[in-house]
C-alpha cells in the first residue's frame, strides 16, 4: 500500500510548542575559545578569512548539512547524523544570535528504520522541501522528496513528495516548481551518471511520485556523467543565479555546470561554468545576491571558494584534511550558506579518505565583509 503523504504511517507527527535551545555551558565556551587559540596557532598567523567556530553541536546534532536562509532571517539546518545513526535526523534553526534550536524531527523512512534530511530549501508556499537521502542505508531506490509542513514557525507535519530516489541530494524552489539532484541514478554503470528532476508544484496531490528507475523518468531535465574513480560522486550542490539561469555542482570533477533555459522552460544551452582551479570537488553552493557570485564548499579539498560571474575561481580559506574543526578549522565541508557578511560551512565530517569523525560537530564562520 502506497504511503498517504498528508500523514506519515498514517499519523500526524506531535511537535512541542516550545523549540529545544542548546547552548554550551561557560565551562565548553571556555574551552572553545582555548581550543581556538589553539587552532589559529596550528593554521598559522591569523588571515582575513581565518574560520572560527560559529556554532558548536552536541552529539544529538553530529551531521550538520544542508543549510538554508529562511525569509525569517534564520538559517534552518538538516542534520541526517549519519556518523551517529542511533540519533534521528534533525531540522534545527540557527536564530541571529546563532543561537540553535530543534525545530522538528524527521520520521523514519519505512524500510530502513532511520531519517537522512540532507538538502533544505523553502517554497513559495512557505514549507520546506527536503531530500531524505536514504543511500547512506539502502541504495536501492529508497530516497525521497518530503515537504514540512509550517505554521507561525512551528513544523505540524511531514509529508512524502517523491519516491524511488537512488540518491536524492540539493533541492531548489523556484516558482515554477522544485528542482532535485540525483547524485547517482545507476551506482553500478560507469561513468556514473546523476542528473536533476524537476517537479511542479500541482503535481504534489495525492499519492506520492514514484520515479521510474535507471533515469528513465520524464521529470529528469539534466544528466551528467561522472569519470572520477577516486571520488563516485555527481550532481551534487544547485542553485539559480538572479537571471534564473541552473548551476549543477558535478562533484567528482571538480566543474560547476550551468543550464540556459528557453521560454517553455525546457534547457536551451549548457556549458562547463568553472573547474578546477584549485577545486578538489564542488559540494553545496550558495549565490551571494549583492552581484551573483557564489560560494562553494570543497569536501575533497577540505576548502571554501569564491567563484566570479566569469567562472574565476578563489580559495576563501582552506586547511589540512582531519583538521578535527579545531577552532573552527574546515573538517570537511559539504554546505555554505551566506548570512550578510559571514558565511556559514556545515563541517560533515565523513569518515571518508582519510578523514576520522571525531565529537567536535561545528558549523564554521568565516567573515566575509570584504568579499
Amino acid at each position: 500500500m502506497k504511503t498517504k503523504r498528508h500523514q506519515i504511517e498514517n499519523r500526524k507527527l506531535k511537535i512541542e510548542n516550545t523549540p529545544i535551545v542548546w547552548q554550551p555551558s561557560n565551562a565548553v565556551r571556555w574551552m572553545i575559545v582555548c581550543i581556538g587559540c589553539m587552532g589559529m596557532m596550528i593554521a598559522g598567523c591569523a588571515q582575513q578569512h581565518q574560520p572560527r567556530i560559529g556554532v558548536l553541536l552536541p552529539d544529538e546534532y553530529n551531521t550538520p548539512d544542508g543549510m538554508i536562509l529562511a525569509p525569517d532571517g534564520n538559517i534552518y539546518l538538516d542534520c541526517p547524523n549519519y556518523n551517529q545513526p542511533e540519533y534521528p535526523g534533525k531540522l534545527l534553526r540557527i536564530t541571529k544570535d546563532d543561537i540553535v534550536e530543534e525545530v522538528f524531527t524527521y520520521p523514519a523512512h519505512p524500510k530502513t528504520g532511520k531519517s537522512a534530511p540532507l538538502g533544505i530549501d523553502v517554497g513559495p508556499d512557505g514549507n520546506f522541501y527536503v531530500t531524505d537521502n536514504q543511500s547512506f542505508y539502502d541504495k536501492n531506490n529508497q530516497s525521497r522528496l518530503l515537504r514540512v509542513i509550517m505554521q507561525k514557525g512551528k513544523a505540524v507535519r511531514c509529508e512524502v513528495l517523491v519516491t524511488g530516489f537512488v540518491e536524492s541530494n540539493a533541492v531548489s524552489c523556484r516558482p515554477e516548481g522544485v528542482y532535485v539532484t540525483e547524485t547517482q541514478m545507476d551506482p553500478s554503470a560507469w561513468p556514473l551518471p546523476s542528473g536533476v528532476y524537476r517537479f511542479r508544484y500541482n503535481e504534489f496531490a495525492g499519492e506520492p511520485i514514484e520515479l521510474k528507475p535507471g533515469g528513465k523518468d520524464a521529470h529528469l531535465i539534466v544528466r551528467l556523467a561522472t569519470g572520477n574513480p577516486d571520488w563516485r560522486v555527481g550532481a551534487n550542490g544547485m542553485g539559480f543565479d538572479s537571471k534564473g539561469n541552473m548551476y549543477v555542482c558535478n562533484f567528482g570533477e571538480a566543474t560547476l555546470m550551468r543550464y540556459t533555459f528557453d521560454a517553455s522552460g525546457a534547457i536551451s544551452g549548457s556549458e562547463i561554468f568553472a573547474s578546477g582551479q584549485g577545486m578538489e570537488s564542488c559540494d553545496g553552493i550558495k549565490f551571494d545576491p549583492k552581484n551573483d557570485d557564489m560560494f562553494v564548499a570543497d569536501f575533497a579539498g577540505n576548502a571554501v571558494h569564491r567563484i566570479d560571474k566569469n567562472g574565476k575561481v578563489t580559495t576563501v580559506w582552506k586547511n589540512a584534511n582531519d583538521s578535527d574543526g579545531i577552532g573552527g578549522l574546515l573538517d570537511r565541508p559539504s554546505e555554505v550558506c551566506l548570512r550578510g557578511n559571514k558565511l556559514y560551512i556545515s563541517n560533515i565530517d565523513l569518515p571518508v579518505k582519510g578523514n576520522r569523525y571525531d565529537p567536535l560537530h561545528t558549523i564554521s564562520v568565516i567573515d566575509v565583509g570584504g568579499r
